[in-house]
Parts: C-alpha cells; sequence; structure tokens
C-alpha cells in the first residue's frame, strides 16, 4: 500500500508547478521584451527612418489594444475607430498650436510651456495637461457613440459606428463653414501646422531631429495601455464584456448589466485610442483630413483580426506586423514588384486591398490570429 500511495502523492505537486510555471514566466518574458524594446534605440541613430517606423508601431498599437477592447472583450463591432483619432488630434491642435491666436489676443494663452511655444501665438498647455483633456473629450464621445447602440447587435453595430466615424471625418473636412470664437470649428483641406511638440518636465522639449524621445514615450504609453489591458481582461468588467462577447442573453439572464457593459467598453477603448492619437498628432505636428479615413478604422481594425481578437500580445504583434508591412515593405522593399512583372500601379494605393488578402489568409489558416487569445 505504500509504494501505490506514492504516485498518488507526488502527481499533485508536478502538477501545481507545472501550472505555476507557465503564468510566473510571462511577466518576465513581458519585461525581457520591453527592456530589449527600450535599449534597441540606442543601436540606431536619431533620425533613423527605422526608429520613426517603431514610434508609429508603439502609438498604433495603443490604439489597437483600444479597439481590441471595444471588439476583442466585448464583442462590438467599431467601423469607426477613426473619429477617436480625429477628435483627440484637434484637441491637441486647439490646446497646442498657434490656430486660435486672434481668439486668444495678441498675447495668446501659456499654460506650464517652455520656448520655443511659449513665444508663439495661440494657447499653448503642457502635453500632459492636453493628454488628460483629450482623453476626457474621446471618453464622452465613446459614451455619446455607445448610447444609440445599446438595443442593437451584430452588424447594425457595426453601421452605427462607421456613420459615426464618416461623420467626424466630414466635420473635420468641411469644418471650416463652421465659424467659432473668431476662427472656424476646423481648418478643412489646409490642415493644422505646427502642433507643438511635447514638453515634459526637467526634460528639453522633443525635437523632430531627436527621435529617440518620442520613441521612449511612446514605449511609455503602450506600457501603461498593456498594464491597464491585462488588469481590465481580469477585473469583474473585464469578466462582463467576454461574458456579452460570447452570448449576450445569457450574460443578461445571469445578472451582467448589458448596457452599462457596453458603455464601459466604449468608454475604455476610446480613451485608449484617444490617449495615442493625441500623442500621434504632437508627433507628426499637423492635423489634416486625410488622415481621418475609413482606411484608417480598417487598419487599426485589422490589426487587432490580425493578431487575434480578445488576445493583447496578438494585437501589439498585429500591429507591428502592419506598420512595418505599410511603411516599409509597401513603400521602400515592394513598390518596384509591380514593375518588374509589367505592370504600372504603385502598391501603397492598393493598400487596403493588400489588408483585405491579409485578412482571408489569416482566416483559412489561422481563423484565432496570429496569437489567439487563451481560455480557460
Amino acid at each position: 500500500m505504500t509504494a501505490s500511495r506514492a504516485p498518488a502523492r507526488r502527481r499533485p505537486v508536478v502538477r501545481g508547478r507545472a501550472r505555476l510555471s507557465r503564468p510566473a514566466a510571462r511577466p518576465a518574458v513581458a519585461v525581457a521584451a520591453f527592456g530589449v524594446a527600450a535599449v534597441l534605440p540606442l543601436f540606431l541613430s536619431e533620425g533613423s527612418s527605422a526608429l520613426e517606423i517603431m514610434v508609429r508601431a508603439a502609438a498604433y498599437a495603443t490604439m489597437a489594444l483600444g479597439l481590441n477592447v471595444v471588439v476583442g472583450f466585448a464583442g462590438l463591432l467599431d467601423l469607426g475607430y477613426v473619429a477617436f483619432f480625429a477628435i483627440t488630434a484637434h484637441v491637441t491642435a486647439y490646446l497646442g498650436s498657434a490656430y486660435w491666436a486672434n481668439a486668444a489676443g495678441g498675447a495668446g494663452i501659456r499654460v506650464l510651456v517652455g520656448e520655443p511655444a511659449a513665444g508663439r501665438p495661440g494657447i499653448h498647455v503642457n502635453f500632459l495637461i492636453l493628454l488628460a483633456i483629450a482623453i476626457v473629450a474621446t471618453t464622452t464621445a465613446g459614451l455619446v457613440i455607445g448610447v444609440p447602440t445599446l438595443r442593437l447587435r451584430g452588424t447594425y453595430v457595426g453601421m452605427v459606428t462607421l456613420a459615426f466615424g464618416e461623420t467626424i471625418g466630414q466635420v473635420a473636412s468641411n469644418g471650416q463653414g463652421v465659424k467659432l470664437f473668431g476662427g472656424s470649428l476646423t481648418a478643412g483641406p489646409n490642415g493644422i501646422t505646427p502642433i507643438d511638440s511635447i514638453d515634459l518636465p526637467f526634460i528639453a522639449p522633443f525635437s523632430a531631429l531627436h527621435v529617440r524621445p518620442w520613441y521612449w514615450f511612446a514605449l511609455a504609453l503602450l506600457a501603461l495601455t498593456l498594464l491597464a489591458s491585462f488588469r481590465l481582461r481580469h477585473s469583474r468588467m473585464g469578466r462582463a464584456w467576454i461574458a456579452l462577447r460570447d452570448d449576450e442573453q445569457a450574460a443578461a439572464s445571469l445578472g451582467v448589466p448589458i448596457a452599462r457593459a457596453k458603455l464601459q467598453a466604449y468608454a475604455v477603448g476610446a480613451a485608449m485610442g484617444g490617449a495615442s492619437g493625441a500623442f500621434l498628432a504632437s508627433f507628426l505636428r499637423t492635423v489634416n483630413p486625410d488622415q481621418f479615413t475609413f482606411s484608417f478604422s480598417v487598419f487599426i481594425l485589422v490589426m487587432v483580426v490580425l493578431g487575434g481578437l480578445g488576445s493583447i500580445p496578438g494585437v501589439v504583434a498585429g500591429a507591428v506586423a502592419l506598420t512595418a508591412l505599410n511603411h516599409y515593405l509597401l513603400p521602400r522593399v515592394l513598390n518596384g514588384v509591380p514593375g518588374e512583372v509589367g505592370l504600372d500601379f504603385d502598391l501603397s494605393a492598393v493598400s487596403s486591398g493588400i489588408y483585405g488578402f491579409l485578412l482571408m489568409i489569416v482566416m483559412l489558416l489561422r481563423p484565432d490570429g496570429l496569437l489567439p487569445e487563451r481560455r480557460r
């Protein structure tokens, strides 16, 4: 009997160690990956184009994580996510440029900014304050777009969000006809430029010629968004979203507040997208209606689907892969391929078709995405 009991006593211990080793290793892997990403710019020149692509990848990954909350966690189809980018970009331009120079008076308005922004006309607010204001604005917009979708499901939710995104895009394009505070609501096709660079306490203002600070700021923003995503997914709110995604009727019968869960998903997703949009507006130093098209919503949505709906590491991987494809492979590596086979067109002009082709391939080969979500 003693010999027969020994294996039974050992098995639970071995199983327990196997279960605990995987979760314990994940934070170490994440920290190591961010450590490598943080030191990587030291091996690149300050104005390297590769470094600029890395900045965009980090910003797009932050935005894709916000959309993943809506689409991946809560299962709500959002085809107008570009609207949050448009709103937060204009908030950044309003409070960080000379756009309202006439309304603010000759002296201008300055809040905790240094040179050269302090010497320019218009309204100039410290970027951290501006970032908080932009997040509040997009969170409010997320709640506004969430209200009409409370009684809708499936493709009808996508239609409402698509209409919202297109409406905001049209306002950005034709807002110069709306007079406001001695100026206009938007600058229309002319855009708003230049936008102030990031100006942090005890640090010199970021420069367009030195990209490393921009990358480290974007990486820090991505790290905070990742931490928030992991905490939200395992929280009570996150479990309500997942229940809503899997079966709305069953979730409602078990006491999940459906309306509140949907509004929370839209608000959180919009806040994350707003933070990334404010950073992108400052990094690009311009706000133009051409940035706020339906194709941008598709671009971010493809990142989420390509990486894996609901998968946080997958969304980051999808964002990095599509950013490299859109800003490096298509315009620099593969741009001459059509000419070599006797065709005359630009691959960048058909990028949306390429994204659709990628989605089709992924759906056939890996229906759950590159790094699918692990479910218990």
